[in-house]
């Protein structure tokens, strides 16, 4: 197995990453959690409960809570970007090679069961699979779409990210305004607290506008233009704006839409936001493609999968993780209309309390084992991996 990364090592990029109790559970099984919880404080594995603020009121005291009472089962990560180099240490580091960006997948001249990826340096890599976890941007899925890819769209949302001490060291905290939403929560013990605020559009459909050609999807702005953006939301908030840099970044969020048919293509397969970018609202896409890797993890490497059925194999791991993560996709559209206050079912505070319920239980408590076995049991009935004899 080779791993091809497009930068130069594995760094902090990005705001935040939200692992929830199914990416917990995941990184548990491939035996990284505990090479993880070595590197991080012990407090950093908590609850995952929100407590919800009123953006246009003066109160400090939360809206409401959610859940309500959290459970030991509820328990997730609130990372920042480290998770990927922390991971690599977990790893056999010399599968790893850096400054590789794919270009394009092709079929080996030579060999039509054989894959050969094409690299920006000029060099190539011959493979047996291609697994393509190379973001929203992917070079992958064109590959398994068959034709030009059009499906990144900008989503009218903007995200504004910087550093900012408030106390919020026991529960993550959401401050909301009209199709605004402020999420703030702690990470490194407390010691960097993360503050991603939103200004959404939902008088367009996403993929109904695009960015200018060639406009860049993170770019600075002034701060003036920063505090426009949230006029009229209470105090904490102008403070906290206050306190943000003179030149903030924002972050044009795009999405994968409409959603892909099917991640898999031959030898070729889809994991991660090349598979399925979604809105961050749910906080479950880091989650989605760790699910994606741990099932391909146990097919690949099941004994009955051989370079003669892994293309059976491939459309079997599609099959089952197409309709899940594009449950959590339109799930996490919904929170965030929901968090903004601009829900069509309701946008009082009872209406979140209402639209809250229940609501994560469908992502935070799926078993992927059971997944599996769906998958290996279909791949024996269609005679792929041979049926089991007592």
């Amino acid at each position: 197995m080779n791993l091809f990364e497009a930068a130069p090592a594995f760094s902090e990029i990005g705001a935040g990453i939200g692992c929830g109790p199914n990416a917990i559970s995941v990184l548990k099984k491939l035996g990284i959690l505990e090479h993880l919880m070595k590197l991080i404080d012990p407090s950093e594995l908590r609850d995952r409960g929100f407590r919800f603020y009123d953006g246009f009121s003066e109160s400090v005291e939360p809206i409401l809570a959610y859940p309500t009472v959290p459970e030991e089962k509820d328990q997730g990560l609130a990372l920042h970007s480290r998770l990927p180099r922390r991971i690599i240490g977990a790893l056999d580091a010399s599968s790893a090679h850096f400054n590789k960006r794919a270009t394009a997948v092709t079929e080996s001249p030579t060999n039509p069961k054989r894959l050969v990826i094409h690299f920006q340096d000029g060099t190539t890599h011959e493979a047996d699979v291609v697994l393509g976890a190379d973001g929203i941007k992917s070079t992958v899925r064109p590959y398994v779409l068959g034709h030009k890819d059009d499906r990144v769209k900008f989503a009218n949302t903007k995200l504004k990210a910087a550093g900012f001490k408030y106390d919020i060291s026991e529960y993550p905290a959401s401050v909301s305004g009209n199709s605004k939403h402020f999420i703030l929560f702690a990470i490194k013990n407390a010691s960097i607290i993360n503050v991603v605020a939103f200004d959404a559009r939902y008088d367009i459909e996403i993929g109904d506008q695009s960015l200018p050609e060639g406009a860049p999807w993170v770019e600075s702005v002034t701060k003036n233009e920063m505090k426009a953006a949230y006029k009229g939301m209470n105090s904490s908030i102008m403070a906290l704006l206050e306190c943000m840099p003179e030149t903030p970044s924002k972050w044009s969020v795009h999405v994968l839409a409409p959603p892909l048919e099917s991640y898999a293509k031959g030898r070729v397969a889809l994991l991660g936001d090349a598979a399925h970018a979604m809105l961050p609202h749910w906080g479950a896409g880091a989650g989605q493609g760790l699910e994606d890797a741990y099932l391909l993890v146990r097919l690949l490497s099941d004994p009955e999968t051989d370079v003669d059925n892994v293309e059976e194999v491939l459309q079997e791991y599609s099959r089952i993780r197409q309709p899940r993560a594009q449950m959590v996709w339109e799930g996490s559209r919904r929170s965030g209309r929901i968090y903004d206050l601009s829900h069509p079912d309701g946008n009082t505070y009872d209406d979140v309390r209402n639209n809250l319920k229940d609501m994560y239980a469908p992502v935070w408590y799926h078993n992927m084992d059971d997944d599996v076995d769906e998958v290996v049991n279909e791949l024996r009935k269609k005679g792929v991996f041979k049926a089991m004899t007592s």
